[in-house]
C-alpha cells in the first residue's frame, strides 16, 4: 500500500498531510501514487477536498504557458476498464487568447480514441468558488497540431461516455486535483484523479 493510500484509509483524511506528502514527491512517484488510488480512495478524497485548496484554471495551466502549448495531467478514473488516461489542456490562441477558459481533450490509446472519440472539452472556473469545471457540453473551435480531429461528444461511443457531462475539479496539492463527473447537475458515481506533469 502506498503512503497516499494509507493517508486515505481513514474516514476523515488529513488533507494537509496528504498535500504535504504529494508536494514532497518527485513527479514520477507522485503519478504512480495517484494512479494507485481505487474508487473508495478517490470518492473519499473528493469529499475531503471540498474547500481545502481553492483552484482556478491557472492551477491547471500555469500562467505564462504560451497559447496552444499543452499541459498534461496524468489520470486514473473509476470506470470498469481503461482506467489510465490523461487530460491535456491548452490556453487558447487567436481571438480567444484573452478568454477565461482552457481547451482540452482526453488522451487515451489510439484504439480507444478511435472507438470512443477524443472527448474534447472547454474548462473554466466553476460558479462554486475554488473549483474548475470541465465542460463536455462545449468543444473548442480548433486544436494544436498533433491532436486528434475535434468531434462532437454526441458522436461515436462518446455519446455514452462524455455526452452531456461536466466534471468538477477540486484542488488537493500543487500538482494534484480530484474530479467527479456530473450530468444534468446530478453527481454520477464516477471519479478521477489527475496529476499535472510540470
Amino acid at each position: 500500500m502506498t503512503n497516499l493510500r494509507k493517508l486515505l484509509s481513514t474516514r476523515s483524511p488529513d488533507m494537509s498531510a496528504i498535500a504535504a506528502h504529494l508536494d514532497g514527491l518527485g513527479n514520477a512517484v507522485r503519478v504512480a501514487e495517484v494512479r494507485g488510488l481505487g474508487r473508495q480512495h478517490q470518492a473519499r478524497l473528493f469529499d475531503a477536498s471540498a474547500g481545502f485548496r481553492p483552484i482556478t484554471i491557472d492551477d491547471i495551466v500555469p500562467p505564462g504557458t504560451p497559447p496552444m502549448q499543452e499541459v498534461v495531467h496524468h489520470g486514473k478514473n473509476t470506470l470498469p476498464a481503461f482506467n489510465f488516461f490523461a487530460k491535456v489542456f491548452v490556453r487558447p490562441d487567436g481571438a480567444e487568447a484573452d478568454s477565461d477558459e482552457l481547451w482540452g481533450y482526453n488522451r487515451n490509446t489510439a484504439l480507444l480514441e478511435t472507438a470512443v472519440g477524443p472527448g474534447y472539452f472547454v474548462a473554466y472556473d466553476h460558479h462554486v468558488e475554488g473549483e474548475v469545471l470541465v465542460d463536455y457540453l462545449r468543444v473548442p473551435p480548433r486544436h494544436p497540431a498533433g491532436w486528434p480531429p475535434i468531434l462532437s461528444n454526441a458522436e461515436r461511443l462518446s455519446f455514452f461516455v462524455y455526452n452531456g457531462t461536466q466534471d468538477v475539479l477540486r484542488g488537493v496539492s500543487k500538482h494534484v486535483t480530484i474530479g467527479r463527473a456530473t450530468k444534468g447537475g446530478r453527481n454520477l458515481p464516477a471519479w478521477f484523479v489527475l496529476c499535472r506533469e510540470k
